[in-house]
């Protein structure tokens, strides 16, 4: 208990420990809470663009910016060099959205903070961190819309689209006809729709695809749009 609260308490003035015992720590911290990270990425990701690579380099970008800290210590030349290698590697993957950068830039202050083995504000920090990106997503925090998105689907000449409504009443709070266009001896319809349960989507599509009259049935949801 001793050696754990001298882990939390220990002053960020003190320059680090460069043994074996104290680099091993911060690396297995740094896999641990680097998996807490990514899990919660993975978890409260929404949208196309998953990527399994960029959640496995969540991980590893927390050890090495972790190594790279027992490496520099408190060696200035070494700083410099390690700049002077890092400026030649070229980096040419674009983040395609806003939250992946602030992932990113969680591991590398986690990375940093472990390898100066600052324990206590990283621990600390990174669950602080993580469960504030928790509740904005169960709360959907900055959502614009009262809408879920859109469902569009054609009814074939001698169909009925009440059939289609029946089986949206059951999967959505409530929907509003946004456009209705003939041709071609159909009728396509598109709703905005408000989903009584998100992850249920697929179903009131095979349910929509059951009734003969309807084909070409889609539901693009508002996170998928925001990609497209």
């Amino acid at each position: 208990m001793e050696q754990l609260q001298d882990l939390f308490a220990r002053s960020p003035t003190l320059v680090p420990d460069s043994g074996v015992r104290p680099m091993l720590l911060s690396l297995l911290l740094a896999f641990v809470l680097g998996q807490l990270i990514a899990w919660v990425y993975k978890r409260t990701h929404s949208g196309l663009s998953y990527s399994r690579s960029f959640t496995e380099s969540i991980v590893l970008i927390t050890m090495v910016v972790s190594l790279v800290m027992f490496v520099i210590g408190d060696n200035i030349v070494t700083a410099f060099g390690l700049i002077g290698a890092l400026a030649i590697i070229r980096f040419r993957n674009v983040l395609k959205d806003t939250r992946d950068t602030m992932f990113v830039f969680l591991a590398l202050v986690l990375g940093m903070a472990l390898g100066s083995q600052r324990y206590g504000p990283a621990i600390l920090g990174t669950l602080v961190l993580l469960s504030a990106t928790v509740y904005l997503h169960w709360t959907r925090f900055g959502t614009n819309g009262l809408f879920d998105g859109h469902l569009s689907f054609r009814v074939e000449e001698g169909g009925q689209e009440r059939d289609a409504r029946a089986v949206m009443n059951r999967f959505c709070r409530r929907f509003n006809s946004l456009s209705v266009r003939q041709g071609g001896g159909a009728t396509e319809y598109v709703f905005v729709v408000s989903l009584r349960d998100t992850t249920r989507g697929d179903e009131m599509l095979r349910d929509l695809e059951t009734i003969s009259e309807v084909g070409h049935v889609a539901l693009v949801l508002q996170d998928e749009l925001s990609e497209v």
